[in-house]
């Protein structure tokens, strides 16, 4: 008993038990379609139709394989659809830095299922350092980092630009819009995000260029955790400034500049090299691409 009986028999049932009209439907002579219903019974030993001149009935256990075999001629089918349109119902596993996980990924993911419903989309949000180790060794399809990928096997392109933004104790000793000199700066007690991080290697790479160190106060993981230690006065940070908006339109916390550093910051889409990317994994890729311009920008408050 092979597939083709079982799809055989549906057909002659679906077809009101006319083995012709089965036999049309398949594109099969009636002569083949009747010996596949006769192997089937052989083959179980039992009768799937009364045979009533030249009529066919099905038989109570005719009924119960049509059940069955309705059944696993559903699932078959459900296979072939899966599989052949992998690209569109399949997995895809996503990294993001902990800023993009946090402000962008949401809208890019929810954007992603309305086009493509079918998808899963499993997110792993993590700093930029740990997403590579994982593109590396293949637990994710691809990430999306601040920065630019380190590694020779993995390749990174650019998807979007912004900047950090230094800010200070609303109630300290700046005001807000100030330009700081270089020397001003750096005497500051600084609050960062953790190394590894893109944030951080934006400001270490700026102060690099500005030919100074710092030794941090503070160094998290969490953004909120940095402006709240900002607000309560303990020193100041540089943060995304999509991050800080809400806490600055709020007059929770100032923002200066500094003369002469470039805080700019780009985001990247990196995967390896030897990767395949499926027209799922590029549809979503295009549309971290194109996301500002389709989509409003999402807000952030800074603070939960």
């Amino acid at each position: 008993m092979t597939l083709r009986h079982m799809k055989i028999f549906a057909s002659v049932c679906e077809n009101s038990c006319n083995t012709t009209k089965a036999a049309e439907s398949m594109h099969m002579t009636q002569p083949a379609v009747s010996l596949a219903i006769r192997e089937l019974e052989q083959y179980y030993g039992v009768t799937l139709f009364d045979r009533i001149g030249r009529r066919l009935r099905l038989t109570e256990a005719g009924q119960r394989f049509w059940e069955y075999a309705s059944h696993i001629s559903a699932l078959f089918e459900d296979m072939e659809k899966g599989m052949r349109n992998w690209d569109s119902f399949g997995l895809l596993r996503v990294g993001a830095s902990i800023t993009i996980g946090s402000q962008f990924l949401p809208y890019y993911v929810k954007a992603f299922y309305n086009r493509y419903p079918g998808t899963e989309v499993h997110v792993q949000v993590a700093p930029s350092d740990e997403l590579e180790q994982k593109i590396l060794t293949s637990e994710l399809d691809f990430a999306l980092i601040e920065g630019v990928a380190h590694h020779s096997s993995i390749l990174s392109e650019e998807y979007m630009e912004d900047h950090l933004t230094v800010i200070c104790p609303a109630n300290g000793n700046f005001q807000n819009g100030q330009v700081l000199t270089v020397e001003e700066f750096k005497q500051q007690k600084f609050l960062l995000r953790e190394p590894g991080s893109g944030t951080r290697e934006v400001f270490d790479r700026a102060v690099e260029s500005a030919g100074f160190s710092v030794q941090p106060l503070w160094e998290a993981m969490s953004t909120t955790a940095l402006v709240n230690a900002v607000i309560n006065g303990l020193g100041i940070a540089v943060l995304p400034h999509r991050m800080v908006t809400g806490p600055l339109e709020r007059g929770l916390v100032t923002a200066v500049r500094v003369e002469g550093m470039d805080f700019r910051r780009r985001f990247h889409i990196i995967y390896h090299k030897e990767k395949f990317l499926t027209t799922s994994a590029k549809a979503f890729i295009d549309l971290c691409r194109n996301y500002e311009t389709d989509y409003p920008l999402p807000r952030y408050s800074g603070l939960l």
